[in-house]
């Protein structure tokens, strides 16, 4: 078994607690379902979130799903001119048997332009 990273993003319609709850929480369980992987198999998760983003941590998301015994750590991105708005991304470390070319990263929606070398 392997430590790993996996990446992901998504973009939040507006700065909404409720809103990024719902679309983080929808990113965390892509990169569950897309790696196989289960609540155990997680070491830690870092988010980030753009500086427009107000509303809630996003980690917050993470324990509305039951993660509640995971390290989660949350900062802001860098605050980049004409950077995409309202994205939060996250580095989610994980103990897989899965090869780093297996690896599904998971960026949703328009956050795909991010990262097209490795979004799925």
């Amino acid at each position: 078994m392997a430590v790993r990273a996996v990446r992901g993003a998504v973009q939040l319609d507006e700065d909404e607690a409720g809103h990024m709850g719902r679309r983080v929480g929808e990113l965390l369980t892509a990169v569950l379902d897309r790696n196989e992987l289960v609540a155990d198999d997680l070491i830690s998760i870092w988010f980030t979130a753009t500086p427009d983003l107000h509303s809630d941590f996003p980690a917050a998301a993470a324990r509305g799903l039951g993660i509640v015994d995971v390290p989660l750590i949350c900062a802001q991105e860098l605050d980049i001119d004409g950077a995409m708005p309202r994205v939060v991304r996250i580095l989610v470390h994980v103990e897989t048997y899965l090869s780093r070319a297996e690896i599904s990263h998971v960026y949703l929606g328009a956050t795909a332009a991010l990262r097209k070398d490795i979004a799925q």
